[in-house]
């Protein structure tokens, strides 16, 4: 079972019959199962970029894994799920500096480690050390990289990096968030420098069969928002 390091409240929703902790980083917890399941790291997303031309600060992968690296010391899981696209591309291990490899290693041992196949990275990859699927199903629940079209209870998928829009006191605040109805929910986005689809997108309402939320990452919590209260963009 997991058990948080720290004396933060955890943020408890019911998804499916299971009881998750959505973690603020953006990570989301099952207890009960020890277990932790991130999406989309795009590791190695600015140096993909400067390939093309366009040249950006080249430290979003050590970012990306420090999160991770905190997330895990957090938790102390005994597996780890990565829901896709955790490389940008099929050459990021060609590129990623051998001090960030290293670091990876470590971090996958002691535990075991799930890489879903996404739309950026779809075949397993050398510098990916444990298992990869397609998708894998574990009790209620359903983990995959891309939302399925229609009802889909007990999805757990990212892909989408839904984000959530408010205006408080004058100021427009716009976060990364989980989108969730209870059934199903699609996780915010872990790395640095991915962008984000508002969860009032229709790529993200047409998920759900009716209501649902918007949990907002905070510093130390997140924060549930009926989706009718966000803004679009």
């Amino acid at each position: 079972m997991l058990a948080r390091s720290d004396s933060v409240p955890p943020s408890f929703v019911g998804l499916a019959g299971a009881e998750m902790v959505l973690d603020p980083a953006g990570a989301l917890a099952w207890p009960e199962r020890g277990l932790l399941a991130v999406a989309d790291l795009h590791l190695e997303k600015a140096s993909a970029f400067a390939r093309r031309g366009q040249m950006l600060p080249p430290y979003d992968t050590a970012d990306t894994l420090a999160r991770l690296e905190s997330l895990i010391a957090r938790w102390a899981p005994a597996l780890v799920l990565a829901l896709g696209d955790t490389l940008h591309d099929r050459w990021a291990q060609e590129r990623i500096a051998p001090r960030i490899r290293e670091r990876l290693s470590v971090l996958q041992r002691g535990r075991t480690f799930v890489w879903i196949a996404g739309n950026h990275d779809p075949e397993p990859s050398a510098l990916l050390e444990g298992e990869w699927a397609r998708e894998i199903r574990i009790g209620p629940l359903t983990f995959r990289h891309e939302p399925l079209p229609g009802a889909a209870a007990g999805e757990v998928a990212g892909h989408l990096h839904p984000v959530a829009r408010l205006v408080q006191r004058g100021r427009s605040i716009r976060r990364r968030c989980f989108a969730t109805d209870g059934a199903r929910m699609v996780l915010p986005a872990l790395g640095s420098l991915t962008g984000g689809l508002n969860v009032r997108h229709p790529a993200v309402s047409g998920l759900f069969g009716g209501p649902y939320e918007a949990h907002m990452l905070g510093a130390a919590r997140t924060y549930r928002i009926a989706v009718d209260a966000c803004l679009g963009d």
